[in-house]
């Protein structure tokens, strides 16, 4: 069995709201301006965000698209999209669950959707990404979850027949999405239950 973890929201920490309270606090001046803003910006991560994370839309062009479609200067959309990487700060507990996963010598690979520089700024930072032998980023195949495609090129990418694949998402219809491909999956909430999950099944 190949265990297939996701990026953001599972591995990283992704708060948007809080990023955007700290970085436009101007806009963002409480929860309710925050959550409006979220879905201005990254609009469910879908529109323009999600061209961003096919690798279809460079971040100039998503800086003006946001900028216009959200009534807000460019300089703070740029802020907003320079500001996401540092954001992406490692889950402890997953990290943890994920070395000793690999340390029993577990195949692991990874499936996320992420822009091409967000990508490379944490491949660059953190070495816990390298137990993965391998891994799918939407940006580079030009495909993301949940569409169908991300999830058969990810298999023949690993060299796995879907229904040797885990995949651990912390997004309900992308884990669907899995299962519909053939894959099992698990939707993930917190690192003890996944881990749970993973000894139950005996895999851990």
């Amino acid at each position: 069995m190949r265990i297939v973890f996701d990026w953001a929201g599972v591995l990283f920490h992704w708060q948007p709201r809080q990023l955007l309270r700290r970085t436009l606090p101007q806009h963002a001046v409480d929860e309710a301006s925050a959550a409006r803003l979220e879905r201005e910006i990254f609009e469910g991560y879908g529109g323009d965000w999600a061209d961003f994370d096919r690798g279809l839309l460079a971040e100039p062009e998503l800086v003006q698209r946001i900028a216009a479609r959200a009534g807000l200067p460019a300089a703070a959309v740029r802020a907003v999209v320079d500001a996401v990487p540092a954001e992406l700060q490692p889950m402890p507990a997953t990290v943890a669950l994920l070395r000793r996963l690999h340390a029993q010598g577990r195949r692991l690979h990874f499936l996320s959707n992420m822009p091409a520089p967000y990508a490379e700024h944490l491949e660059r930072t953190h070495d816990f990404l390298r137990c993965f032998e391998s891994g799918v980023v939407s940006a580079r195949v030009q495909q993301i979850k949940p569409e169908p495609g991300i999830y058969d090129t990810a298999a023949r990418r690993f060299g796995a027949a879907p229904h040797e694949l885990l995949f651990i998402d912390d997004v309900a219809v992308n884990v669907q999405a899995a299962r519909d491909a053939g894959w099992q999956a698990l939707h993930f909430v917190d690192a003890a239950s996944v881990e749970a999950q993973l000894r139950d099944r005996g895999w851990l």
